[in-house]
């Protein structure tokens, strides 16, 4: 009860932009002064908190808020992704403090793979000087599906060698940290949750652009999750009768007009040289090359380009606005890799979009925003989730069944 007392009131200082004082904590918990005296003292000694400037403002005793202390702890956060990996160090305010970005293996090979994701934790902890026992642990963002409860990587259709890899268990039994993992879109979502809780809304949107296209959707200021926890797979959402054909043969896939290949694949269709026509497209570096230079060629005036491009936005905002209808959302945040390059010729139209669509109903409006994390959304997500499972108050956290970060 101590330790989710302590994970009660500094959650409750997190969410207090200005500091909260000892009264405020009291008031906000329902927790009795002398709990939350004794509490927030060991939460200094422990360096987790500090104390601010005392606040005159008002009549009776001056109260001096308390504020997380950004260097009281660190979480590593890591985004697996089949064209790269990207690492982030975070702190307990949520800053990203260092970053880096690796190649995945050409090979694919799960254990090529976890020998580069240990060596990276480690390269980035030493790298930045952390203490490493300030370091909480690890959180590791992947492609789904995956078992969280188990800790595995199940069949990644974009890492084909992989099934049932025991990513979480592997990486904490390398690095001597505990260690969680999380589907990517899950923990791209959960980025927005804890340096800025309910990103102005408990009810929004989350569109993940890399790799793969997938939605998470956020209700109530949790991310929805699903039986299994791989809520969010929005390849196969058809936004368009007369657009590509997927792999699995359905026509008009968001997945197929949306990601990397498949952009490529329209691209090449439509005359526009972004990749060799016999470009394997399943190869992501392959696919992520020709998006590049599809979007280089539409900067260049290639009208061709410039049409694909708006083609997509088109379909975005069919599938977006067709989940917001569903759940009665009312704003939309969009980030991912592939995202940093679309949003030039993307943002605008899906903006307008939006703006014109009223959610039926409610009839709001729906507002649009590009994620703050860019690329690293993932990364800075899974750093985010390991803070969560560190900190914030679980009410599970009070039962003897909850199965802890793996160490």
């Amino acid at each position: 009860m101590g330790e989710f007392n302590q994970a009660v009131i500094l959650d409750a200082i997190r969410r207090a932009p200005h500091g909260a004082t000892r009264a405020d904590l009291a008031r906000s918990t329902g927790l009795s002064p002398q709990t939350v005296t004794n509490v927030t003292r060991r939460l200094i000694e422990r360096s987790l908190v500090v104390e601010g400037e005392v606040s005159r403002n008002g009549p009776g005793r001056p109260g001096t808020p308390l504020r997380l202390n950004p260097r009281g702890a660190f979480t590593v956060g890591v985004h697996l992704d089949p064209a790269a990996i990207v690492l982030v160090a975070m702190d307990f305010a949520g800053h990203v403090v260092a970053r880096e970005r690796l190649a995945t293996p050409a090979t694919g090979a799960p254990q090529d793979v976890l020998e580069v994701l240990a060596t990276g934790i480690d390269g980035l902890i030493e790298g930045c000087g952390l203490p490493r026992r300030l370091v909480a642990g690890v959180g590791i963002a992947t492609p789904g599906p995956v078992d969280t409860e188990k800790g595995t990587v199940v069949d990644p259709p974009h890492l084909r060698a992989w099934h049932d890899v025991p990513v979480r268990d592997e990486v904490a039994r390398r690095t001597g940290l505990p260690t969680l993992l999380d589907k990517d879109v899950i923990a791209a979502a959960s980025a927005h949750l804890w340096s800025a809780p309910g990103e102005g809304t408990d009810n929004w949107l989350f569109v993940y652009l890399g790799t793969g296209v997938a939605m998470a959707p956020i209700v109530g200021g949790d991310v929805v999750r699903g039986v299994s926890g791989n809520a969010g797979e929005a390849h196969h959402l058809v936004v368009d009768p007369d657009g590509p054909v997927c792999h699995l043969g359905h026509r008009g896939c968001l997945g197929a007009a949306l990601t990397s290949g498949g952009l490529a694949a329209e691209a090449i269709a439509a005359g526009v040289p972004a990749a060799p026509v016999d470009a394997d497209l399943e190869e992501p570096a392959v696919a992520d090359g020709a998006a590049t230079e599809l979007c280089r060629l539409a900067a260049e005036g290639d009208e061709r380009a410039v049409a694909v491009l708006e083609t997509a936005a088109r379909r975005l905002a069919r599938g977006v606005t067709t989940l917001c209808d569903l759940l009665d959302l009312d704003a939309v945040v969009v980030g991912g890799e592939t995202w940093g390059r679309l949003a030039p010729w993307l943002a605008e139209p899906l903006a307008a979009a939006l703006a014109a669509h009223a959610v039926p109903g409610a009839k709001h409006a729906l507002a649009l925003r590009s994620s703050r994390w860019g690329a690293d959304v993932a990364a800075v997500g899974a750093a985010s989730l390991m803070l969560d499972d560190a900190f914030t108050p679980h009410p599970s956290d009070l039962l003897i069944t909850r199965a802890p970060a793996v160490v």
